[in-house]
């Protein structure tokens, strides 16, 4: 496993973010330490705090006013995802072996702004310089134990979790008991994955080769910043390769080549990728294969349609327009055949996007981003998997297609006001969804608009940080349906046109001490909101069973209002080296939160009954009113002193939420308890690292008064570098053998009653080559 450094830059106490490539700062005026010395007294610029400030509600204002403008415009604007980020620090994190499986960070900002100073933070050391829930791994524990299920990467991490379908290759982030229906904003290098189906299945997935990733970030709770719109949980991000992690340190053209081998189904799977730089220009192309079959469980039975044939590539190019200048360009293609949902499948999602970032080294007050994404994501059905279709609802030949266009613009401002010091980002983010399908079943036309603007501002004075947020987004749905007679709604039935549109304002404030060096407590307060979907509000069809005897019908439900949560975070941050040993390293993050969710959106079922023996359901989503309340803790902690390292990370989840009806989405709870700890020893002058992952997950509620067992798992990985530029691994998943079913993950479709569906023991030998 390897983990590769990125430059992070974080204020001593408050915010962070997560750099990709970009123009270089060239600022004259240094300190004898190497950090920044850029003047931040009134007159530096040109203004005074009380002009600054004033001009910084002024634009915050026009910013938040831009969302209600941009949907009542109906807004075709291409996508935008912005990566806001911070004055240069002098140099670079060290260039430090990071140990195997250790969390490294990503180029997409998971945080607040930054006040004015920075300094460089060791990738490892990112989940604790920020008062929020996030946390971070890198491409060594994707490469691991993220290439027979990325779900196992993701289910390390504190408050985090996945739906996980055996025949699915997507990937369905569950954050403290929300998923679905973009409860957490999925998304690769910053942009949106919003493809929905409905079925016995989370109620949304990302699709993206874990071959091709660089690391993953993600955020818990309400995002006041890019990112954040119509998320009610937090925030995912997978990043993918770049330049910098193909090419080695100071040299100009490169090339990357992974190639592995699994056993119990994994096969083959090969990764190419070269990358350049020639004066102002940077480019970087990968591809990327496997070919897997169906695996065993523990007890040595087949778990049917399991397999996968993907294939994916990536471009992206870096154009250096200035010194402090900088555009940039990508497109990535996924393309993979399965078998779900009794069909094969075939999934290819195209992605577009384009950045711009201007930061100029001689004004404080304009840091600025902006980002235009397009996304194409199309399902399409083959065959039924037992070659002859059901006489109803025959899904052979479906298309779901879901066309994304996303813009997203920010600015980061620094200044002080007297002697606080003031950080502030301010912008606007709108993104659309047109979905249209072809036999499309329970899946329904339509298209969604979100447009917001926000503002967070970060105040720092002595120990404390403040840091306040606002958010304005404004949605808007639509699309035509049809109810039948004898619907729940007493609407007479026949077809009709839907325009639904609401708006909310969301608030989130932080305070935080620095009380040490070393320790940092801070609260949070938060609200959020989450719009209902196309699928939830448009949703009509009749599932295959046996009428007439018995029928049941999909309505849709035009009354569905949005879902809003408000909540409390209480948190640590611990950071201290030498504490048992000159040179070890203690970090330790610690939270408690509890939630209030209103109109909780679940499937409702309504039954009517025809003597002799006709019975009719009608399913629909609908608004679980009232209040919900959820609740638990979260853990994360790392000590490293060298020649030995460990992880450690523990989830405590209480949950009221209504469970999803079984068909609508995916019947369950998180599990109560989450443990897992890494740990390793290296040798050879840290050339060779050898270490265990322990995992624990306590009994899973799947509803009806039924319980999936808890189980443990244990992992071994090995990896050696055999001489520069070459490196070796050994990965065995489920070392024991154990025969369990993972929590919250969907039985898959074939599957024999009782089968166990957790991958029995797997060996991966993997070679990597950098030249």
């Amino acid at each position: 496993m390897f983990v590769r450094s990125v430059c992070v830059c974080v204020s001593p106490r408050a915010g962070l973010e997560f750099r990709a490539p970009e123009p270089e700062r060239h600022d004259r005026r240094k300190s004898s330490n190497g950090k920044p010395e850029r003047p931040l007294t009134p007159g530096a610029s040109g203004q005074g705090p009380i002009a600054r400030a004033l001009l910084l509600l002024g634009v915050s204002a026009v910013a938040v006013a831009a969302a209600n403008e941009a949907l009542a415009q109906d807004t075709q604007l291409p996508p935008l995802t912005v990566e806001s980020t911070k004055p240069a620090a002098k140099k670079k994190a060290a260039a430090k072996k990071a140990p195997a499986a250790a969390p490294a960070p990503a180029a997409t900002p998971v945080a607040s702004p930054t006040p004015a100073k920075v300094e460089a933070v060791e990738p490892s050391d990112v989940p604790y310089t920020v008062p929020a829930g996030i946390s971070v791994v890198g491409s060594g524990e994707i490469e691991a134990f993220g290439q027979a299920r990325l779900d196992s990467v993701v289910r390390s991490m504190p408050g985090t979790f996945t739906r996980e379908s055996t025949s699915n290759p997507g990937i369905a982030v569950n954050i403290r008991g929300f998923e679905g229906q973009g409860r957490v904003n999925m998304m690769v290098d910053g942009v949106r994955q919003n493809f929905r189906f409905t079925g016995h299945e989370a109620g949304g997935f990302a699709y993206v080769d874990p071959q091709l990733l660089a690391g993953i970030e993600i955020q818990r709770g309400a995002v006041s910043t890019v990112g954040g719109a119509g998320a009610l949980a937090g925030t995912a991000n997978f990043r993918t390769i770049d330049v910098q992690d193909v090419l080695k340190p100071g040299a100009d053209s490169g090339g990357l080549t992974t190639l592995s081998w699994g056993s119990n189904g994994l096969g083959w799977a090969e990764m190419g990728a070269a990358a350049m730089r020639s004066g102002n220009v940077s480019i970087i192309g990968a591809v990327s294969h496997h070919d897997e079959s169906n695996y065993e469980n523990g007890d040595g039975q087949t778990v049917p349609f399991t397999g996968e044939d993907l294939w994916s590539g990536l471009f992206k190019a870096h154009f250096d327009l200035a010194s402090d200048e900088r555009l940039s360009i990508q497109a990535m293609r996924y393309n993979n055949d399965f078998v779900a949902n009794s069909y094969d499948q075939t999934l290819t999602s195209d992605i577009y996007k384009a950045s711009y970032v201007l930061r100029p080294a001689d004004n404080p007050l304009v840091d600025f981003r902006a980002n235009v994404s397009l996304s194409n994501i199309e399902m399409k059905y083959g065959s039924y998997y037992t070659g002859a279709p059901p006489s109803i609802e025959n899904g052979e030949g479906r298309v779901i297609e879901d066309r994304g266009v996303g813009v997203d613009a920010s600015n980061t401002s620094r200044f002080l006001l007297g002697s606080v010091v003031v950080t502030s980002n301010y912008g606007f983010e709108y993104f659309s969804d047109d979905v249209d399908t072809s036999n499309g079943g329970v899946n329904p036309m339509g298209r969604s608009d979100l447009a917001s603007g926000f503002t967070q501002t970060t105040f720092s004075y002595g120990i404390w940080d403040l840091i306040g947020g606002l958010r304005y987004q404004k949605f808007n749905l639509e699309g035509e349906t049809a109810l039948t007679s004898g619907n729940p709604f007493g609407l007479p039935a026949g077809a009709y046109s839907i325009d639904n549109s609401e708006s909310s304002w969301d608030p989130k404030v932080t305070l935080a001490a620095q009380v040490t060096p070393w320790l940092q407590p801070y609260v949070t307060y938060s609200q959020s909101m989450r719009a209902p979907t196309v699928s939830e509000t448009l949703m009509t069809a009749t599932h295959p069973y046996f009428p007439p005897y018995y029928v049941l019908e999909f309505v849709p439900n035009p009354f569905l209002v949005p879902e809003s949560q408000k909540g409390w975070e209480f948190g640590f941050n611990l950071k201290q080296d030498g504490v048992f040993a000159p040179k070890d390293k203690v970090r330790i993050k610690a939270d408690y939160y509890t939630q209030k969710v209103e109109n909780y959106i679940t499937a409702c079922i309504v039954s009517t009954f025809t003597p002799p023996f006709s019975q009719r359901d009608y399913a629909y989503f609908c608004n679980n009113f009232g209040t919900t309340d959820l609740q638990g803790v979260e853990v994360e902690g790392e000590y490293d002193v060298g020649y030995a390292f460990a992880h450690a990370a523990y989830t405590y989840t209480h949950s009221e939420l209504p469970q999803q009806e079984n068909g609508l989405g995916a019947e369950s709870y998180l599990p109560d308890h989450v443990f897992s700890i890494t740990g390793g020893l290296r040798f050879l002058d840290e050339k060779l690292v050898i270490g265990m992952r322990g995992t624990f997950v306590s009994q899973t509620d799947i509803g009806g008064g039924n319980f999936e067992e808890s189980y443990s798992l244990a992992d071994f990985f090995s990896t050696y570098e055999a001489y520069e530029g070459l490196d070796l691994g050994l990965t065995v998943t489920n070392l024991f053998d154990r025969a369990y079913t993972p929590a919250l993950s969907t039985v898959p479709t074939g599957n024999p009653a009782g089968l166990e569906t957790g991958r029995g023991r797997t060996f991966l030998l993997t070679t990597r080559a950098q030249f």
